[in-house]
């Protein structure tokens, strides 16, 4: 069954099939008993031309999977490598996810529709392929969190509970199950580039390199040889680097920065332990076992360098590593320029130059360490800067504005103020009492009556109220 979409944004590209066999082994989707939505991400399939697809379609091509038109079949299961908590693993790969689609969207970027909890592939060592209810639910949330705080991420496409009883170790079991579509950019990860080095072929990075820099870096084609292979890795570094700081000023803890979870577009995707800070703590962390804290908030600009230093090492096999490691060095300056865009949209604050606008952004962050501020109730109460001077007095943490501590962020606050700053807070989310926060007490509250009685009153209206907070901050 070949189902039609009936808009004309549709445009299929399957370009990933043209790499050849040595990228991805083909694999059969799962057969799940139920097939009961739970998520359709109308605002994205407008914008790729799935947009009016019936429900009957929608859940053929969801949750059937059955193939889009003038797209792949059968799915992928893309093989990569990776380091994993700084161990290197050959053995690894999609274990429970595929590559079914790929397609452009209006700006003509290429994008992948992907999935997770699609079963059983080669690389599921002797794991089941699924994906609990729970998980989907926390990746919906999490990617819709990050896209409205303006960070770079896969947005979550489709989410079908599935009807099957999991067993798992780290939550109560049995419990639901669910398949979930995301729409990435890519999922060519650091980790592809690894495996192939790990094979010591250099023909075939070779030929990943033409065609990351065909799908997601066509400026580059005016390049050759060595020169291309360095300034896509300069690219890929500036992309992760913005990634990074963009995380910082979302207060996001991914989890798990393994090199199987960068990817080339510098595009957050595969949200499992994540978190959000309730307060700038450094030291926090997303994932129970990472007990030494490698992935911890204020780790991860390091944690996305030294990834990057292992895709580095792998290109080193078709590039002088000296061209790389200049490349390498670019990681600073982006991850600055990343950094403070994302705290300044989020705040509506008039940039100026890079240099004291670091300064600033070293004594915020400094001072919201050590006052222990609520993290999103800060951005919510000085959003526009001296503009909601006003509103900031009114605030349960109004007394640590009030301290001498804060007048240095006071005073930078007032001086990136832009002149129509308080135009933006008249849209209605500005006059809630309380921010929209996901922190992880949330997300537990979110999930409760859902395992207990089937009650999704609570995820809604969390959803609704992230939509509120996209509008209230702007396009992304």
């Amino acid at each position: 069954m070949n189902l039609m979409p009936v808009t004309a944004r549709y445009r299929p590209n399957p370009l990933f099939v043209k790499l050849g066999q040595e990228f991805a082994d083909p694999v059969a989707p799962a057969r799940f008993p139920q097939h009961v939505l739970r998520w359709r991400n109308q605002r994205w399939a407008e914008r790729v031309g799935l947009g009016s697809l019936s429900a009957a379609e929608w859940e053929a091509h969801f949750a059937r999977f059955e193939p889009l038109p003038d797209n792949m079949s059968p799915p992928l299961a893309m093989r990569y490598h990776g380091h994993q908590f700084r161990t290197y693993n050959p053995d690894i790969g999609d274990g429970r996810g595929f590559l079914f689609a790929q397609l452009r969207d209006g700006d003509d970027r290429l994008l992948d529709l992907a999935t997770k909890g699609s079963g059983q592939t080669p690389y599921s060592r002797f794991g089941d392929g699924r994906l609990t209810l729970k998980g989907g639910v926390r990746e919906v949330l999490a990617a819709q969190m990050l896209e409205a705080l303006g960070v770079y991420t896969s947005k979550p496409f489709s989410l079908f509970e599935t009807g099957e009883q999991l067993q798992r170790g780290d939550e109560p079991s049995p419990t639901r199950s669910s398949v979930l579509v995301r729409l990435s950019h890519s999922h060519i990860r650091f980790g592809t580039f690894q495996r192939l080095a790990f094979f010591e072929r250099p023909d075939l990075i070779h030929h990943l390199v033409e065609h990351c820099c065909a799908a997601y870096y066509p400026h580059l084609l005016n390049l050759e040889g060595e020169a291309r292979v360095a300034a896509l890795f300069g690219d890929v570094v500036e992309a992760n680097a913005r990634l990074a700081g963009s995380w910082m000023a979302a207060g996001f803890v991914h989890g798990v920065l393994n090199t199987d979870n960068l990817n080339v577009a510098g595009e957050s995707f595969d949200y499992g332990p994540w978190r959000f800070v309730p307060v700038s703590d450094p030291s926090f962390t997303a994932a129970y076992f990472d007990e030494s804290g490698l992935y911890a908030f204020g780790r991860q600009p390091e944690a996305v360098s030294w990834a990057l230093a292992q895709l580095g090492g792998a290109l080193s096999l078709v590039c002088p590593a000296t061209l790389l490691e200049a490349a390498l060095q670019r990681f600073g300056p982006a991850y600055q320029v990343g950094l403070r865009d994302g705290v300044f949209a989020r705040l509506n604050l008039v940039q100026g130059a890079i240099e004291a606008d670091m300064q600033f952004l070293s004594e915020l962050f400094a001072w919201m360490t050590e006052s222990r501020a609520g993290w999103d109730r800060f951005f919510f109460d000085w959003y526009g800067g001296e503009a909601s001077a006003a509103r900031a007095a009114a605030s349960p943490q109004a007394a640590l504005y009030d301290g001498a501590a804060f007048a240095p962020i006071r005073k930078g606050l007032e001086a990136h103020t832009g002149s129509s700053a308080a135009a933006f807070l008249r849209h209605a989310y500005f006059e809630r009492d309380t921010p929209v926060t996901l922190v992880i007490d949330e997300v537990e509250k979110v999930w409760a009556p859902i395992a207990e009685r089937d009650d999704w009153s609570l995820y809604e209206a969390k959803l609704c109220d992230i939509a509120a907070l996209r509008e209230a901050l702007g396009p992304t």
